[in-house]
């Protein structure tokens, strides 16, 4: 991977790589923070996958994550949403199909099949080539994300069994077959067969017995795509049902925006850096 941008921030190093990607068949953008105690020994990793229509650019630019990163002693890796390139598949005239709109999942119809790989991407590909090229613990590390990329976040925990040490999420997409969103992009990329969405769908991961590992959910109750896109009500009473161990927080007031995010993010990453240590 080449490293094409590096800046220190809170003691630590926002540093920017790109690499040619084998799961998404182009060359893929990524930010990694990694915090001082990085520069003497190897640290636990958080993954953060952003949502529509973003880069890794938005949360290390808006969120205030590094600075809890630097004082925790943990990485944080930021992928991009979705493969780039000028032949990628896209339906520019959409926010919500093609190229920032990857949904974190393996497409299988045309013309998205060939790039449009993001679970195993960030799933496969991505840990094993930062834990080949940067000083973070092999292995041990957990994953969170914002609405579309907390949907990823919660199926990439739920898929993965014992991959991740804890997941938490803010506004995800918790139930993607019934929603606008899920719909038109799982339509597009899965095809029109409903039954091979529930594969990447939290609330029916848990509905068919995903093995138990507690989720952590923030969501604002001012929140503009709550009624429509969102339904975490609907992923709480899956969870219900098996006893399976949600932690839901409706925020008082709070929208969708990386305002809400930056209110809640240290939070998270304290949730996450209990679970990591060792």
């Amino acid at each position: 991977m080449k490293q094409i941008e590096s800046i220190k921030e809170f003691g630590g190093w926002l540093n920017r790589y790109q690499h040619s990607s084998e799961s998404c068949q182009c060359t893929m953008t990524f930010s990694v923070y990694l915090p001082p105690k990085a520069e003497t020994e190897r640290v636990p990793v958080v993954y953060w996958l952003s949502g529509l229509t973003c880069t890794d650019d938005n949360v290390r630019t808006k969120a205030g994550a590094q600075r809890y990163a630097s004082e925790l002693g943990i990485a944080l890796v930021m992928p991009d949403t979705s493969p780039r390139g000028d032949d990628v598949a896209d339906e520019p005239e959409r926010y919500d199909l093609g190229k920032g709109a990857g949904f974190y999942i393996n497409a299988s119809q045309a013309p998205w099949a060939p790039h449009y790989r993001m679970y195993d991407y960030v799933t496969k590909e991505l840990p094993a080539l930062i834990e080949a090229s940067l000083p973070v613990i092999a292995g041990l590390k957990s994953i969170t994300g914002h609405s579309m990329g907390g949907h990823g976040a919660l199926i990439c925990a739920l898929k993965e069994e014992g991959a991740y040490r804890s997941v938490s999420a803010f506004s995800p997409i918790c139930h993607p077959s019934i929603c606008g969103w899920g719909e038109g992009c799982f339509t597009a990329y899965l095809g029109e067969e409903k039954g091979d969405w529930k594969a990447y769908d939290a609330t029916e991961l848990i509905k068919a017995g995903a093995a138990e590992i507690p989720l952590l959910i923030d969501q604002g109750t001012n929140d503009e795509f709550l009624a429509e896109q969102l339904y975490p009500k609907e992923l709480q009473a899956a969870c219900e049902e098996r006893s399976f161990p949600l932690t839901l927080r409706m925020q008082e007031g709070y929208d969708h925006s990386y305002h809400f995010i930056a209110s809640f993010i240290g939070e998270h990453l304290s949730y996450h850096a209990e679970a990591l240590r060792i």
